[in-house]
């Protein structure tokens, strides 16, 4: 069973000859928000739910759903 809801990969080519990670510049914030929640270790700081329970359906991980936020 998935832990977590699956997303598509940004670098996945798509019909048209770009990427969804091209549509970003490199100096955009969303990159800087990306990269600062890649590096928090979540469940060190007091996210629950890093290890998701075994029954329903999956969740979103909660490092997609902090990016949102911030």
């Amino acid at each position: 069973m998935k832990c977590f809801v699956e997303s598509q990969d940004r670098r996945q080519s798509t019909l048209l000859p770009q990427c969804l990670d091209d549509f970003i510049a490199d100096d955009s914030p969303v990159r800087v928000v990306e990269a600062f929640v890649d590096d928090l270790g979540l469940g060190a700081v007091g996210f629950d739910g890093m290890v998701p329970e075994a029954t329903g359906l999956p969740a979103y991980h909660p490092a997609v759903l902090l990016e949102i936020y911030v």
